[in-house]
């Protein structure tokens, strides 16, 4: 089964909707069929949109054949799903990706490791190839500093916070999907503990928010709290990794030397909980009823 045109962009529309609607969509990031399924069965037991989010050693580890189980696992659940490919650091990988017939909805095409010029350059070569095959784009202007499983590290790369005049320069390569930085870090936020500055986030929205869906990466630690202060401040989707991972981890460690179905199963329930607690926290839950 094909893509359909980028006018009926699965990502979009489910994000789309939850700009409309005030709330955020959950991007889970996932690295097997566990996680996978787990995120299927929470949107459909919540009544909530969401996102399965891959991240490029997903590709490079078992070529396009979990890429293929997590399209047909979104793509046929009973609400709406969507396949993005988080992080692509290189633009081999982008068209490698975008190629994966009737898979992803939408990939990152993340050049935040080359300086500004360059960056912009790659990204609009990139959103315009995923255009092509019916893919929508997001970028990151700025960069969000630190790293996370599957992920290049940017940690020895200064960290460089978004402007509402950056952001708009990223609007004209064709993104539908940004990601500010505004002190959110990926991986572990250390010592100083999360410093966000929401006016930054706000201004971003206020120049661009019209245009482009804002997307929030480095969220692991965050309390509901923190959720709803950034989605009033425009935020449409989340970005989770350890918050839903770090259970089936849990799982393995108290189940160990049990029959391995048996600890799949517990560890895909122990996911599908914690996902469904982050639809509630964002608002989604329900908004696919």
């Amino acid at each position: 089964m094909g893509r359909p045109e980028l006018s009926k962009n699965r990502s979009m529309a489910i994000m789309n909707a939850a700009r409309q609607g005030g709330y955020a969509v959950p991007g889970m990031c996932c690295y097997n069929i566990e996680s996978i399924i787990a995120t299927v069965r929470a949107a459909e037991a919540a009544k909530s949109p969401a996102m399965v989010l891959l991240f490029p050693w997903a590709i490079e580890y078992a070529n396009a054949s979990l890429v293929r189980a997590a399209a047909d696992a979104a793509h046929n659940a009973k609400v709406p799903v969507s396949l993005h490919l988080d992080h692509a650091q290189t633009p081999e990988l982008v068209r490698r990706a975008a190629d994966i017939e009737g898979a992803f909805d939408s990939i990152m095409c993340d050049m935040s490791h080359y300086e500004k010029e360059e960056n912009l350059a790659l990204t609009r070569e990139l959103v315009a190839y995923c255009h092509e095959r019916g893919i929508a784009a997001e970028a990151e202007p700025g960069r969000i500093e630190g790293g996370e499983d599957g992920v290049a590290e940017t940690v020895d790369l200064e960290a460089v916070l978004t402007t509402p005049e950056q952001a708009e320069e990223f609007v004209a390569t064709g993104i539908e999907m940004l990601a500010p930085a505004f002190g959110n870090v990926h991986g572990e936020y250390g010592p100083r503990g999360i410093q966000l500055e929401y006016d930054r986030l706000e201004s971003i929205n206020q120049a661009v928010g019209d245009r482009v869906r804002l997307v929030l990466h480095g969220a692991d630690p965050f309390t509901e709290e923190i959720f709803k202060n950034c989605i009033k401040a425009g935020v449409s989707k989340v970005n989770i990794n350890k918050g839903m991972n770090k259970h089936y981890a849990a799982v393995q460690e108290e189940m160990r030397g049990k029959p391995l179905t048996s600890v799949i199963e517990a560890g895909t329930d122990r996911m599908q909980a914690a996902i469904e607690q982050y639809m509630h926290w964002l608002g989604s839950a329900g908004k696919a009823a």
